[in-house]
């Protein structure tokens, strides 16, 4: 089996929930796509790290940082960025806060980022795409150069082209309705 179809499975399994939520957004859903509970797993973190690496290289977007909103886009970043190091150039994981700190350098964004440098977003689950467009104004405004947003999961509401109308490219490693389709498939079995 592929990564991407591994990855899918894990993602039916662990992380999407039916019943009634509330999303971050504010938007009600009869779907929960908690990504934490792959991302934040051993056998999560490996298949994302590589995944992410193959998606960046299909992509051609070549950066020299990867990095997203706090929390989701963490473990996905870290989890690339340690399947980099064995590459001739490795990526250098960040994390961009949800506001600058008020305390020691002020910073918004932690961790080996420099101004110029080419990023990919990463962003656990798209839904409005707010949360990676936040992400994306964090980094340009300190001077990075985004050449593309990898989301894990794409809700599927419309995220996707938010982020696409700002001129950036997204790519996403699932579905959520391929990932629904594979929990309707094993509840039949």
């Amino acid at each position: 089996m592929s990564n991407r179809n591994d990855l899918v499975r894990l993602l039916a399994e662990r992380s999407v929930k039916t019943g009634n939520f509330v999303l971050a957004s504010g938007r009600h859903s009869n779907v929960y796509v908690d990504a934490r509970l792959t991302t934040m797993s051993p056998d999560g973190l490996s298949l994302i790290g590589q995944l992410g690496l193959d998606i960046i290289a299909k992509a051609d977007w070549r950066p020299e940082a990867i990095g997203g909103l706090t929390l989701g886009a963490d473990p996905i970043a870290y989890a690339i960025s340690y399947a980099s190091a064995r590459l001739e150039h490795p990526l250098r994981a960040f994390t961009v806060r949800k506001q600058a700190k008020s305390h020691g350098t002020g910073n918004q964004i932690e961790g080996p980022f420099s101004s110029g440098d080419r990023v990919v977003i990463v962003e656990d689950v798209i839904t409005t795409g707010n949360s990676a467009l936040r992400a994306i104004d964090a980094v340009e405004a300190a001077g990075g150069i985004v050449v593309g947003v990898l989301a894990l999961v794409d809700r599927e509401e419309g995220g996707r082209e938010v982020i696409a109308a700002r001129g950036h490219d997204v790519v996403a490693a699932a579905r959520v309705g391929e990932i629904i389709e594979l929990q309707r498939q094993s509840d039949n079995l």
